[in-house]
Protein backbone atom coordinates (compact mmCIF):
# COMPACT_ATOMS: atom_id res chain seq x y z
CA UNK A 1 0.00 0.00 0.00
CA UNK A 2 2.95 2.35 0.58
CA UNK A 3 4.04 2.24 -3.06
CA UNK A 4 0.44 2.75 -4.13
CA UNK A 5 0.23 5.92 -2.05
CA UNK A 6 3.45 7.30 -3.51
CA UNK A 7 2.69 6.47 -7.12
CA UNK A 8 -1.04 6.40 -7.92
CA UNK A 9 -1.65 3.98 -10.79
CA UNK A 10 -4.01 4.53 -13.68
CA UNK A 11 -6.92 2.13 -13.51
CA UNK A 12 -8.85 1.81 -16.77
CA UNK A 13 -12.34 0.49 -17.28
CA UNK A 14 -13.33 -1.81 -20.15
CA UNK A 15 -13.55 1.19 -22.51
CA UNK A 16 -10.07 2.44 -21.46
CA UNK A 17 -11.47 5.31 -19.37
CA UNK A 18 -9.37 6.21 -16.31
CA UNK A 19 -10.60 6.66 -12.76
CA UNK A 20 -9.96 10.40 -12.44
CA UNK A 21 -12.99 12.45 -11.33
CA UNK A 22 -15.28 11.96 -8.33
CA UNK A 23 -18.61 13.74 -7.99
CA UNK A 24 -19.25 13.84 -4.27
CA UNK A 25 -22.83 14.41 -3.12
CA UNK A 26 -22.73 15.67 0.46
CA UNK A 27 -26.52 15.79 0.97
CA UNK A 28 -29.71 14.82 -0.82
CA UNK A 29 -31.55 17.88 0.55
CA UNK A 30 -32.16 21.04 -1.47
CA UNK A 31 -33.69 24.44 -0.80
CA UNK A 32 -35.10 24.82 -4.33
CA UNK A 33 -37.50 22.70 -6.40
CA UNK A 34 -36.27 23.11 -9.95
CA UNK A 35 -38.54 21.76 -12.67
CA UNK A 36 -35.83 19.65 -14.31
CA UNK A 37 -34.64 18.04 -11.09
CA UNK A 38 -37.23 18.11 -8.28
CA UNK A 39 -40.62 18.89 -9.83
CA UNK A 40 -42.72 16.76 -7.48
CA UNK A 41 -44.46 17.85 -4.26
CA UNK A 42 -43.10 15.12 -1.97
CA UNK A 43 -39.81 13.24 -1.73
CA UNK A 44 -38.29 10.31 0.15
CA UNK A 45 -35.04 11.33 1.88
CA UNK A 46 -32.01 9.29 2.84
CA UNK A 47 -32.12 8.31 6.54
CA UNK A 48 -29.97 10.67 8.62
CA UNK A 49 -28.15 7.81 10.34
CA UNK A 50 -26.93 6.58 6.97
CA UNK A 51 -25.34 9.88 5.93
CA UNK A 52 -21.55 9.63 6.00
CA UNK A 53 -19.67 11.63 8.62
CA UNK A 54 -17.02 14.13 7.55
CA UNK A 55 -14.31 11.69 8.56
CA UNK A 56 -15.90 8.88 6.55
CA UNK A 57 -16.23 11.07 3.46
CA UNK A 58 -12.67 12.34 3.77
CA UNK A 59 -11.37 8.82 4.28
CA UNK A 60 -13.08 7.55 1.14
CA UNK A 61 -11.81 10.53 -0.85
CA UNK A 62 -8.28 9.72 0.30
CA UNK A 63 -8.70 6.14 -0.93
CA UNK A 64 -10.00 7.30 -4.32
CA UNK A 65 -7.07 9.72 -4.52
CA UNK A 66 -4.64 6.85 -3.98
CA UNK A 67 -6.26 5.14 -6.96
CA UNK A 68 -5.77 8.11 -9.29
CA UNK A 69 -8.68 10.47 -8.63
CA UNK A 70 -7.38 14.05 -8.72
CA UNK A 71 -10.65 15.94 -9.25
CA UNK A 72 -13.37 16.16 -6.61
CA UNK A 73 -16.58 18.06 -7.29
CA UNK A 74 -18.93 18.68 -4.37
CA UNK A 75 -22.61 18.42 -5.23
CA UNK A 76 -25.98 17.71 -3.62
CA UNK A 77 -28.88 18.19 -3.53
CA UNK A 78 -27.68 21.63 -2.61
CA UNK A 79 -24.29 21.14 -0.94
CA UNK A 80 -24.42 24.42 0.99
CA UNK A 81 -27.33 23.19 3.13
CA UNK A 82 -24.80 20.89 4.84
CA UNK A 83 -23.65 23.15 7.64
CA UNK A 84 -20.23 21.56 8.13
CA UNK A 85 -19.24 21.79 4.48
CA UNK A 86 -16.28 24.15 5.02
CA UNK A 87 -14.78 21.66 7.48
CA UNK A 88 -15.07 18.91 4.88
CA UNK A 89 -13.42 21.15 2.28
CA UNK A 90 -10.52 21.69 4.69
CA UNK A 91 -10.07 17.93 5.08
CA UNK A 92 -10.14 17.22 1.35
CA UNK A 93 -7.96 20.20 0.43
CA UNK A 94 -5.17 18.86 2.63
CA UNK A 95 -4.68 15.95 0.24
CA UNK A 96 -1.99 17.04 -2.26
CA UNK A 97 -3.26 14.56 -4.83
CA UNK A 98 -6.51 16.51 -5.25
CA UNK A 99 -5.61 19.09 -7.90
CA UNK A 100 -9.12 20.37 -8.57
CA UNK A 101 -11.63 20.80 -5.73
CA UNK A 102 -14.85 22.44 -6.89
CA UNK A 103 -18.48 22.88 -5.96
CA UNK A 104 -21.73 23.25 -7.88
CA UNK A 105 -24.34 25.24 -5.97
CA UNK A 106 -27.65 26.92 -6.69
CA UNK A 107 -26.16 30.02 -5.10
CA UNK A 108 -28.93 30.76 -2.59
CA UNK A 109 -26.58 30.41 0.41
CA UNK A 110 -23.37 31.27 -1.41
CA UNK A 111 -22.97 34.84 -0.12
CA UNK A 112 -22.93 33.53 3.46
CA UNK A 113 -20.58 30.62 2.76
CA UNK A 114 -18.17 31.96 0.13
CA UNK A 115 -15.48 33.35 2.44
CA UNK A 116 -15.35 30.23 4.63
CA UNK A 117 -15.15 27.95 1.59
CA UNK A 118 -12.39 30.04 0.04
CA UNK A 119 -10.44 30.05 3.31
CA UNK A 120 -10.91 26.28 3.62
CA UNK A 121 -9.18 25.69 0.29
CA UNK A 122 -11.97 25.30 -2.25
CA UNK A 123 -10.59 25.97 -5.75
CA UNK A 124 -13.60 26.72 -7.94
CA UNK A 125 -17.31 27.53 -7.84
CA UNK A 126 -20.02 26.74 -10.38
CA UNK A 127 -23.43 28.31 -9.90
CA UNK A 128 -26.60 26.93 -11.47
CA UNK A 129 -28.55 29.85 -12.95
CA UNK A 130 -31.24 29.20 -15.54
CA UNK A 131 -32.74 32.66 -15.92
CA UNK A 132 -32.05 36.33 -15.31
CA UNK A 133 -35.73 37.08 -14.76
CA UNK A 134 -36.92 37.02 -11.12
CA UNK A 135 -40.47 35.96 -11.99
CA UNK A 136 -39.23 33.15 -14.21
CA UNK A 137 -36.79 32.06 -11.50
CA UNK A 138 -39.66 31.74 -9.03
CA UNK A 139 -41.70 29.74 -11.54
CA UNK A 140 -38.74 27.41 -12.24
CA UNK A 141 -37.63 26.88 -8.63
CA UNK A 142 -40.75 27.59 -6.55
CA UNK A 143 -38.76 30.01 -4.40
CA UNK A 144 -38.29 33.77 -4.52
CA UNK A 145 -34.48 33.74 -4.19
CA UNK A 146 -33.22 35.19 -7.46
CA UNK A 147 -31.61 38.24 -5.82
CA UNK A 148 -29.83 36.00 -3.30
CA UNK A 149 -28.32 33.94 -6.13
CA UNK A 150 -27.05 36.99 -8.00
CA UNK A 151 -25.59 38.36 -4.79
CA UNK A 152 -23.94 35.03 -4.06
CA UNK A 153 -22.25 35.11 -7.45
CA UNK A 154 -21.04 38.65 -6.77
CA UNK A 155 -19.64 37.75 -3.35
CA UNK A 156 -17.88 34.65 -4.73
CA UNK A 157 -15.90 36.92 -7.03
CA UNK A 158 -15.18 39.40 -4.25
CA UNK A 159 -13.68 36.81 -1.90
CA UNK A 160 -11.26 35.69 -4.58
CA UNK A 161 -12.69 32.70 -6.46
CA UNK A 162 -11.30 32.51 -9.99
CA UNK A 163 -12.66 30.55 -12.91
CA UNK A 164 -16.30 31.05 -11.95
CA UNK A 165 -18.76 29.09 -14.10
CA UNK A 166 -22.49 29.50 -14.66
CA UNK A 167 -24.50 26.38 -15.55
CA UNK A 168 -27.77 26.88 -17.42
CA UNK A 169 -30.17 24.07 -18.27
CA UNK A 170 -31.89 25.16 -21.48
CA UNK A 171 -35.50 24.01 -21.84
CA UNK A 172 -37.57 24.71 -24.93
CA UNK A 173 -40.50 26.95 -24.19
CA UNK A 174 -39.03 27.95 -20.84
CA UNK A 175 -35.73 29.82 -21.15
CA UNK A 176 -34.19 29.27 -24.59
CA UNK A 177 -34.92 32.93 -25.30
CA UNK A 178 -32.33 33.94 -22.67
CA UNK A 179 -29.25 32.31 -24.17
CA UNK A 180 -27.83 35.59 -25.42
CA UNK A 181 -28.73 37.47 -22.21
CA UNK A 182 -27.05 34.84 -20.04
CA UNK A 183 -23.92 34.83 -22.16
CA UNK A 184 -23.73 38.62 -21.90
CA UNK A 185 -24.22 38.35 -18.12
CA UNK A 186 -21.31 35.91 -18.03
CA UNK A 187 -19.14 38.48 -19.79
CA UNK A 188 -20.05 41.13 -17.21
CA UNK A 189 -19.04 38.99 -14.23
CA UNK A 190 -16.05 37.25 -15.92
CA UNK A 191 -17.70 33.83 -15.73
CA UNK A 192 -17.78 31.06 -18.32
CA UNK A 193 -21.35 30.11 -19.13
CA UNK A 194 -22.13 26.46 -19.87
CA UNK A 195 -25.43 25.67 -21.54
CA UNK A 196 -26.76 22.20 -20.70
CA UNK A 197 -29.26 20.22 -22.74
CA UNK A 198 -32.29 19.10 -20.75
CA UNK A 199 -31.47 15.54 -19.70
CA UNK A 200 -33.77 12.60 -18.98
CA UNK A 201 -32.02 11.62 -15.76
CA UNK A 202 -33.68 10.38 -12.58
CA UNK A 203 -35.80 13.16 -11.11
CA UNK A 204 -36.61 14.76 -14.46
CA UNK A 205 -40.16 13.44 -14.32
CA UNK A 206 -41.48 16.21 -16.60
CA UNK A 207 -38.89 15.50 -19.31
CA UNK A 208 -39.84 14.91 -22.94
CA UNK A 209 -37.70 15.03 -26.07
CA UNK A 210 -39.64 17.94 -27.53
CA UNK A 211 -38.46 20.10 -24.61
CA UNK A 212 -34.79 19.52 -25.46
CA UNK A 213 -33.15 22.56 -27.03
CA UNK A 214 -30.18 20.96 -28.74
CA UNK A 215 -26.56 22.01 -29.05
CA UNK A 216 -27.08 22.58 -32.78
CA UNK A 217 -29.96 24.96 -32.04
CA UNK A 218 -27.96 26.81 -29.40
CA UNK A 219 -25.08 27.30 -31.81
CA UNK A 220 -27.48 28.54 -34.46
CA UNK A 221 -28.85 31.19 -32.08
CA UNK A 222 -25.35 32.27 -31.04
CA UNK A 223 -24.07 32.38 -34.61
CA UNK A 224 -26.93 34.61 -35.69
CA UNK A 225 -26.11 37.01 -32.86
CA UNK A 226 -22.31 37.02 -32.86
CA UNK A 227 -21.16 35.68 -36.20
CA UNK A 228 -18.73 32.80 -36.53
CA UNK A 229 -18.43 30.57 -33.46
CA UNK A 230 -15.18 28.63 -33.31
CA UNK A 231 -14.74 25.31 -31.44
CA UNK A 232 -11.94 25.33 -28.88
CA UNK A 233 -9.59 22.50 -29.77
CA UNK A 234 -8.77 20.51 -26.64
CA UNK A 235 -8.27 16.94 -25.52
CA UNK A 236 -10.35 16.71 -22.37
CA UNK A 237 -12.70 14.47 -20.42
CA UNK A 238 -14.74 17.51 -19.38
CA UNK A 239 -18.46 17.22 -20.19
CA UNK A 240 -18.68 20.57 -21.98
CA UNK A 241 -17.61 21.23 -25.55
CA UNK A 242 -16.07 24.70 -25.49
CA UNK A 243 -16.44 27.42 -28.09
CA UNK A 244 -15.13 30.93 -28.57
CA UNK A 245 -16.89 34.00 -29.97
CA UNK A 246 -15.19 36.52 -32.28
CA UNK A 247 -14.54 38.81 -29.27
CA UNK A 248 -12.72 36.02 -27.40
CA UNK A 249 -15.57 35.04 -25.07
CA UNK A 250 -15.43 31.33 -24.25
CA UNK A 251 -18.54 29.32 -23.41
CA UNK A 252 -19.45 25.66 -23.17
CA UNK A 253 -22.27 23.36 -24.17
CA UNK A 254 -23.00 20.06 -22.41
CA UNK A 255 -24.87 18.05 -25.02
CA UNK A 256 -25.37 14.76 -23.17
CA UNK A 257 -28.82 14.21 -24.66
CA UNK A 258 -28.08 14.65 -28.38
CA UNK A 259 -24.29 14.16 -28.45
CA UNK A 260 -23.19 11.96 -25.54
CA UNK A 261 -19.56 11.97 -24.39
CA UNK A 262 -19.57 8.51 -22.79
CA UNK A 263 -16.38 7.45 -24.58
CA UNK A 264 -14.29 9.90 -22.53
CA UNK A 265 -16.27 9.97 -19.27
CA UNK A 266 -13.94 9.52 -16.29
CA UNK A 267 -16.54 10.44 -13.67
CA UNK A 268 -18.11 8.38 -10.94
CA UNK A 269 -20.48 9.52 -8.19
CA UNK A 270 -20.56 8.94 -4.46
CA UNK A 271 -23.83 9.70 -2.67
CA UNK A 272 -24.09 11.21 0.81
CA UNK A 273 -24.77 7.75 2.25
CA UNK A 274 -21.79 6.13 0.54
CA UNK A 275 -23.33 4.53 -2.53
CA UNK A 276 -20.97 4.63 -5.50
CA UNK A 277 -22.40 5.00 -9.01
CA UNK A 278 -20.39 4.52 -12.18
CA UNK A 279 -22.77 6.47 -14.42
CA UNK A 280 -25.35 9.22 -14.03
CA UNK A 281 -27.89 6.88 -15.63
CA UNK A 282 -26.92 3.80 -13.59
CA UNK A 283 -29.81 1.98 -11.92
CA UNK A 284 -27.63 0.26 -9.32
CA UNK A 285 -24.73 1.40 -7.16
CA UNK A 286 -22.08 -0.13 -4.93
CA UNK A 287 -22.49 0.23 -1.18
CA UNK A 288 -19.22 1.47 0.33
CA UNK A 289 -20.73 2.61 3.62
CA UNK A 290 -21.48 -0.86 4.98
CA UNK A 291 -17.98 -2.29 4.60
CA UNK A 292 -16.50 1.00 5.83
CA UNK A 293 -18.59 0.92 9.01
CA UNK A 294 -18.05 -2.79 9.44
CA UNK A 295 -14.32 -2.26 9.79
CA UNK A 296 -13.11 -3.15 6.31
CA UNK A 297 -9.44 -2.37 5.85
CA UNK A 298 -8.15 0.17 3.36
CA UNK A 299 -6.78 -2.70 1.28
CA UNK A 300 -10.23 -4.32 1.15
CA UNK A 301 -11.93 -1.07 0.09
CA UNK A 302 -9.25 -0.49 -2.55
CA UNK A 303 -9.76 -4.00 -3.87
CA UNK A 304 -13.52 -3.43 -4.16
CA UNK A 305 -13.17 -0.10 -5.96
CA UNK A 306 -10.52 -1.37 -8.38
CA UNK A 307 -12.47 -4.53 -9.13
CA UNK A 308 -15.65 -2.58 -9.88
CA UNK A 309 -14.00 0.14 -11.97
CA UNK A 310 -11.95 -2.21 -14.14
CA UNK A 311 -15.18 -4.04 -15.04
CA UNK A 312 -17.03 -0.81 -15.84
CA UNK A 313 -18.64 -0.59 -19.28
CA UNK A 314 -21.37 1.98 -18.56
CA UNK A 315 -22.38 4.33 -21.37
CA UNK A 316 -25.80 5.38 -20.18
CA UNK A 317 -26.26 8.52 -22.28
CA UNK A 318 -25.38 6.68 -25.49
CA UNK A 319 -27.79 3.88 -24.65
CA UNK A 320 -30.55 6.38 -23.92
CA UNK A 321 -29.95 8.08 -27.26
CA UNK A 322 -30.43 4.76 -29.06
CA UNK A 323 -33.95 4.30 -27.64
CA UNK A 324 -36.54 5.04 -30.32
CA UNK A 325 -39.45 5.86 -28.00
CA UNK A 326 -37.56 7.80 -25.36
CA UNK A 327 -39.45 8.70 -22.20
CA UNK A 328 -38.52 9.62 -18.63
CA UNK A 329 -35.80 7.40 -17.15
CA UNK A 330 -37.64 6.45 -13.94
CA UNK A 331 -41.28 6.87 -12.99
CA UNK A 332 -42.33 8.85 -9.91
CA UNK A 333 -43.28 5.58 -8.21
CA UNK A 334 -39.86 4.13 -8.97
CA UNK A 335 -38.10 7.16 -7.54
CA UNK A 336 -40.10 6.96 -4.33
CA UNK A 337 -39.18 3.30 -3.95
CA UNK A 338 -35.47 4.04 -4.43
CA UNK A 339 -34.43 7.66 -3.73
CA UNK A 340 -30.90 6.82 -4.89
CA UNK A 341 -32.21 7.14 -8.45
CA UNK A 342 -32.97 10.81 -7.89
CA UNK A 343 -30.71 13.40 -9.50
CA UNK A 344 -30.63 15.33 -6.23
CA UNK A 345 -29.33 12.26 -4.40
CA UNK A 346 -26.45 11.29 -6.67
CA UNK A 347 -25.51 14.77 -7.89
CA UNK A 348 -24.97 16.09 -11.40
Amino acid sequence: MESLAKHPPTFLDLLSRPLRSLRLSVTDRCNLRCQYCMPEEEYVWLPRKEILTLEEVSGLVDIFAELGVNKVHLTGGEPLVRRDLAALVTMIARNPRIKDLAITTNGVLLAEAAQALHDAGLHRVTVSLDTLRPDRFTALTRKDAHEKVLNGIKVAGQVGFKGLKIDTVVIRGVNEDEIIDLLEYGKQISAEVRFIEYMDVGGATLWSMDKVFSRAEMLEVLTRQYGHVEPVAAVSAAPADRFVLPDGTVFGIVASTTTPFCSTCDRSRLTADGTWYLCLYAQHGIDLRSPLRSGASKAELISTIVSVWTRRSDRGAEERKEIRSRDVLVSVEGLRQDPHLEMHTRGG
